[in-house]
């Protein structure tokens, strides 16, 4: 097995752009390795709906390989363990693996020392790369996004390899099934069956969204009619790169232009990770430590149950429960709601999502839920309380809510987006769990004592 080499495969579950298989190949026989490692990340192992897919995502990598003459080889535990083991096992000389920037797994490449040869590939422009003038990390996205745009368009991505050599042997492997990824009792993703994990699915979303960007700078903020690109879990998983999403969108005009700086958030996001990586568990402002946030379970679970008796409000959160997804503009609305109206802290909501959202991404769901809870390095004011109510109108939500909310199926008209005010509050329907003036003023009270 002279020359055989490890493919560490994490979020970069594809074939094509994947400059870590191109060079494990160019050494000679390749065995692609996932592990499992719950213990890594400790509080942030895998939530359900990530789970899931990962499951179906696995699955498909798994054939994709075999296509290739090659095939995934499964292991379960802590990952810089079992990847010396197989250096041992099968006199492996080095493991590829694409950078990534999650706080375990930059402790897991450190303790992998000289074996580990780490590669670019999950971003568009590597994340060190892209500094500010003391080459520090940009803690502000309008200046990161300027920087990077001068590096901009990123590199072509890599051609998908014809052919992927074996080794002699192949170590043994744990069975999918066994991981007991997919929910069972009960298995509640009955929902999620609109999504189809896998990278050829991936690139079929690209072609999809890339017809569809001329009206997406109006389109996304509208929850009816879905007008996000819905390509986040399949970024997540690395089932797709950055780059290909950047080339394959070709062409000019603002929702282009609008899409390809929400691509690079992703990777402001994991700059200010690497930064700050307990950013997910700690403020970006240290003067909100000491905001005095509500402890209320009755609340926090109105909340994650979609009955607050706001409509937009429980669309949302029933759509998150459902579908392991959330309109853009309405995760905002949750999330505001959540931290200014409940006045609960934003760690509990950021939890919620981690475990119930397909896309749950460390970098993107901390930096989202500061940026909403005015807590962050770059974010909203505090002070700054998104009305739910006239959100819900001013994006025209009303079918959104019927769809999400069968208890408000048969309110018509405006008097969807707040059924209480207009007299028409279904019997099953819950009456709203605080109002929107008293739950500013709570907010803009607490506030001003930080």
């Amino acid at each position: 097995m002279n020359g055989t080499t490890l493919l560490w495969l994490r979020q970069d579950l594809r074939l094509h752009d994947h400059p870590a298989l191109v060079a494990a190949a160019k050494d000679g026989p390749v065995i692609p390795v996932y592990v499992l490692d719950d213990d890594a990340p400790g509080e942030w192992a895998m939530g359900g709906a990530q789970r899931w897919w990962l499951h179906h995502s696995l699955e498909s990598h798994g054939k994709a390989l075999k296509a290739k003459g090659s095939r995934l080889i499964l292991r379960r535990g802590d990952a810089v363990t079992i990847l010396k083991e197989l250096l041992a096992e099968t006199g492996a000389t080095r493991i590829h693996a694409i950078r990534h920037y999650e706080p375990w797994w930059r402790k897991a490449e450190d303790a992998l020392g000289d074996a580990l040869c780490l590669h670019d590939g999950n971003h568009l422009a590597r994340i060190e790369s892209v500094t500010t003038g003391s080459g520090n990390q940009f803690r502000v996205y309008s200046s990161f996004w300027k920087a990077l745009s001068q590096r901009m368009p990123p590199n072509r991505p890599l051609p998908m390899p014809d052919r992927i050599a074996a080794p002699d042997a192949w170590p043994k492997s744990d069975a999918l099934a066994d991981w007991a990824l997919l929910p069972t009792r009960p298995d509640w993703s009955a929902g999620f069956r609109d999504w189809t994990p896998g990278e050829a699915d991936a690139r079929r979303a690209v072609e999809r969204f890339a017809k569809s960007t001329a009206g997406y700078d109006t389109d996304r903020n509208l929850p009816a009619v879905e007008g996000t690109s819905r390509l986040s879990p399949h970024l997540h998983f690395g089932e797709v790169s950055a780059r290909h999403v950047w080339h394959a969108l070709d062409g000019q005009g603002v929702g282009l232009q609008t899409f390809r700086k929400e691509l690079a958030w992703r990777d402001f996001t994991d700059g200010v990770v690497l930064e700050m990586p307990d950013y997910g568990e700690i403020n970006g402002r240290s003067r909100y430590d000491n905001l005095p946030w509500r402890n209320s379970p009755q609340d926090l679970k109105a909340w994650e149950q979609g009955r607050t008796g706001y409509p937009i409000v429980d669309a949302g959160m029933r759509q998150l429960w459902t579908s392991g997804w959330m309109h853009n503009r309405v995760r905002m609305i949750t999330a505001s709601f959540l931290v200014k109206h409940l006045l609960i802290d934003w760690r509990e909501g950021e939890r919620w999502f981690w475990n119930c959202l397909v896309d749950a991404d460390y970098g993107n769901n901390s930096v989202n839920w500061q940026w909403v809870a005015g807590t962050g390095v770059d974010s909203n004011m505090f002070g700054r309380i998104m009305a739910p109510l006239g959100q819900s109108e001013k994006f025209d939500a009303g079918d959104y809510i019927r769809t999400w909310v069968p208890e408000l199926a048969g309110v018509t008209g405006t008097a969807i987006h707040d059924p209480d005010e207009a007299g028409c509050r279904p019997h099953d329907y819950p009456a709203k769990i605080i109002g929107h003036r008293e739950g500013r003023e709570r907010a803009l009270s607490a506030n001003a004592k930080v």
